[in-house]
């Protein structure tokens, strides 16, 4: 039998993994448009940027999958 709090945490968890979800399409959107950039635009800003957003997204990825600094 599920209690009222596992009801509650389980619509919680479905709300925040829609959140990541949209997120993530979002971002899939945005790479498959090389970031919004032409390649005449590409500047070493850019690819900082995307150090930036790679470096955000290997603590994400690490987190979830006990990678790097979260190995067990």
């Amino acid at each position: 039998m599920t209690t009222a709090s596992n009801i509650k945490a389980t619509e919680a968890f479905i709300a925040r993994k829609a959140e990541i979800d949209e997120m993530l399409q979002r971002l899939r959107s945005l790479s498959d448009d090389h970031f919004g950039y032409a390649p005449d635009e590409i500047n070493w800003g850019h690819v900082g940027s995307l150090v930036h957003y790679a470096e955000l997204l290997e603590r994400i990825t690490d987190s979830a999958f006990n990678d790097g600094e979260h190995a067990r």
